[in-house]
């Protein structure tokens, strides 16, 4: 009887060792679940961007507002009917080299 208990001690302590320190136990299990929440997340954040490039894709095809836009902002392209005015800063630099803001124009007309 008392072999018996002492192998059912051993083999219940053997299968306690492998489930919690072994690589195929419980610390793996772990792993394996942060990871998931990991990728869970990541695939949150990716179906978040597909959702707002699909309605960009859907106005662009449907809607003249956003292709409007789009060709305004990154094209530079104005519309048939409109006319352009580029405003300048006065504090940019003259062709000459010499500065337009005020303080070096009152500089350079002092005596």
């Amino acid at each position: 009887m008392k072999l018996v208990l002492a192998v059912l001690i051993a083999a219940f302590v053997l299968l306690q060792y492998r489930l919690w320190v072994s690589d195929e136990g419980m610390r793996e299990y772990w792993h394996l679940e942060q990871a998931v929440a990991a990728q869970r997340d990541a695939n949150a954040a990716l179906s978040e961007r597909n959702a707002q490039i699909k309605a960009e894709v859907a106005d662009l095809k449907h809607g003249l507002t956003a292709l409007e836009e789009r060709a305004r902002n990154d094209l530079g392209m104005v519309a048939a009917n409109e006319t352009f005015y580029q405003v300048v800063d006065a504090t940019h630099l003259a062709p000459d080299g010499e500065g337009t803001s005020p303080e070096s124009m009152q500089a350079s007309t002092q005596p």
